[in-house]
């Protein structure tokens, strides 16, 4: 039977999923050290053989090693290397675009064959790759909580995932990218189930308090039922306790006050239904609970400092930005 934990971290998860994600292999020879400046959201690093260190600007350096896989969070960049110290030889920018130092383009030069990059096939270190292009705004809530570089031992059932990872990402078969994707969706969520189960791992105040069982009850209505006109009396009366109660306790627990939470995940909401084809304020003001445009716009500027307008335009430059750069590359 699925926990509640399980069903919101289901509802955070369904919609930053992969698509179109850029997965390769790198076959690499020491030593080697790679500047990562693409500002994808998202990424994930495992490795085959060898080693490596993760470096993020401004932290410390993370060894990772075989049976480990990393989570990076954007868009700050990194640096991964054979070790610390060892000179950057190569500079990834956003379009995935790939120079030397100085600046010179690598194009070709290094292919190895279908989505394997490096210097030959010899290399004492394979790297695995994926990264997200696009993060969803439901999302956000969760991938906030991460840290910059989260390394995670790669559990016992989960090692047959990145073999097929592996395997998949040397195919080309019709409908590759799709199969690529959602494998990449699975090893993630995986990966952040762990972390969030595991004791004394930093898992955010509002999960641990899904196991409360008011709290819980509570946050599971709202994220059935966001467009619901919801009050916190009604809320504490779905829960089964006073007004005061729940207010106290959630806000104790989730570090915010229900009706916060709420506002935050029907804005989150809003954003995501914003970009679907064939939108419009109005009828995602519905879906999410605002009477009109009007209530739904108020509330995007108080909350975002921008209008929906100005959101979708700020979306659209930089989804621009992004398919621009990649066609270049």
């Amino acid at each position: 039977m699925q926990t509640l934990a399980d069903e919101t971290l289901t509802g955070l998860l369904d919609g930053p999923r992969a698509r179109g994600a850029f997965l390769l292999r790198s076959i690499l020879s020491e030593p080697w050290s790679m500047r990562i400046e693409d500002r994808a959201p998202l990424s994930l690093v495992t490795l085959v053989r060898g080693s490596a260190w993760i470096m993020p600007d401004g932290g410390e350096p993370v060894p990772l090693s075989v049976g480990e896989i990393a989570i990076l969070r954007g868009p700050t960049p990194y640096t991964i290397s054979d070790k610390p110290g060892t000179p950057v030889q190569v500079i990834i920018s956003p379009g995935q675009i790939c120079t030397t130092v100085d600046g010179r383009g690598i194009g070709d030069a290094k292919s190895l064959g279908v989505r394997t990059w490096g210097d030959n096939s010899t290399g004492e270190t394979v790297m695995l790759s994926g990264t997200y292009q696009m993060q969803r705004e439901i999302g956000q809530r969760l991938f906030g909580a991460l840290p910059q570089v989260l390394v995670r031992p790669i559990e016992a059932g989960d090692s047959a995932l990145v073999q097929l990872l592996e395997t998949e990402m040397g195919k080309t078969d019709p409908g590759q990218e799709l199969v690529l994707d959602r494998i990449l969706d699975l090893v993630l969520v995986s990966v952040l189930r762990a972390w969030l189960a595991a004791p004394g791992q930093g898992a955010p105040a509002w999960y641990r308090a899904q196991h409360d069982p008011v709290v819980g009850a509570a946050l599971r209505m709202l994220h059935n039922e966001p467009a619901r006109p919801w009050t916190v009396a009604g809320l504490a009366t779905a829960s089964g306790v006073s007004r005061a109660a729940l207010a106290r306790r959630f806000t104790a627990l989730v570090g915010e006050p229900p009706m916060n939470y709420l506002t935050s995940l029907r804005l989150a909401l809003a954003a995501d239904l914003l970009r679907e084809q064939d939108a419009t304020i109005g009828s995602v003001a519905r879906k999410v609970g605002y009477g009109s445009s009007f209530a739904l716009s108020t509330a995007f500027k108080r909350v975002r400092g921008m209008s929906p307008q100005e959101y979708l335009r700020q979306a659209a430059e930089n989804a621009g930005v992004v398919e621009n750069m990649a066609a270049v590359g």
